[in-house]
């Protein structure tokens, strides 16, 4: 009959191995997952970009046709206007409404020894 080797033994004798040849291939695979992550922000970032300059393109082109058939009056800031409005008015209204509330509210303040005589 062969000789029984306990599990720990062979954990031990592995344990170093492993360390030695997985601990290299971990650090490659996070760092190349982490430079993956970091190319698809970045990509991400310049399609947002070139969204958002097609929009401004496509505002101020149509903002110059209406100046062009007379149907509106040349105003400045009509393209970027045009470009930044995403939000109804009726939102932009709350949102402001709620702001201004909130900075009219009374800020208290728990102090730690407040009240206490000495």
């Amino acid at each position: 009959m062969p000789p029984v080797v306990p599990p720990f033994l062979i954990g031990l004798i592995a344990a170093p191995l492993a360390k030695r040849f997985l601990k290299p291939l971990m650090r490659g695979v996070v760092k190349t997952s982490v430079g993956l992550a970091l190319e698809v922000k970045k990509a991400t970032h310049e399609a947002g970009e070139n969204i958002h300059d097609l929009a401004a393109e496509v505002a101020a082109e149509m903002v110059a046709a209406q100046m062009a058939t007379g149907d509106v009056e040349a105003r400045p800031g009509d393209a970027q206007q045009a470009a930044e409005s995403d939000t109804p008015k009726g939102e932009k209204d709350e949102a402001a409404a709620r702001a201004e509330g909130e900075a009219r509210a009374p800020k208290i303040r728990a102090t730690a020894g407040a009240g206490k005589a000495r």
